[in-house]
């Protein structure tokens, strides 16, 4: 099942040395062009360096699916809280806020609230993670 991310851009396919697999495929080649005629690369060499090519691209095509998942769950519970009554514990002081999620706005895939109190304030760009508790 394909899914798409919220604000994510389109997957690389990047390893962790910031190469694509088709560069690493190209450095293998380069290393069989010019490798010593008296001392070839054996083929077992040369075998377990593609399969370690292909697991590092397996690897990170996998974290890059799972990171548009969390993306997309994030967003989900983002929009089921659209109505609800929340209660938020302020990042400075620690203090318990109470409003109603009135909006949902999205960020670079990551979603932040805007909560109408019951004194008139309205807070935008509340995350998620300030949610302690969820009342109807």
């Amino acid at each position: 099942m394909a899914l798409s991310g919220v604000g994510a851009a389109g997957s690389t396919s990047q390893s962790a040395f910031g190469l694509d697999f088709q560069s690493l495929l190209q450095i293998i080649l380069t290393q069989l062009t010019y490798q010593d005629p008296l001392k070839p690369l054996d083929n077992f060499q040369f075998v377990s360096q593609l399969a370690q090519f292909s697991q590092l691209q397996q690897t990170q095509s996998l974290n890059d699916q799972i990171t548009r998942l969390l993306s997309s769950q994030s967003a989900s519970q983002a929009a089921g809280l659209l109505g609800k009554t929340v209660d938020l514990i302020s990042t400075d002081t620690g203090a318990v806020t109470t409003g109603t999620v009135t909006a949902v706005s999205f960020s670079s895939g990551t979603p932040a609230l805007t909560v109408s109190t019951s004194d008139g304030q309205t807070l935008s760009g509340v995350s998620i993670a300030q949610v302690s508790q969820i009342r109807q």
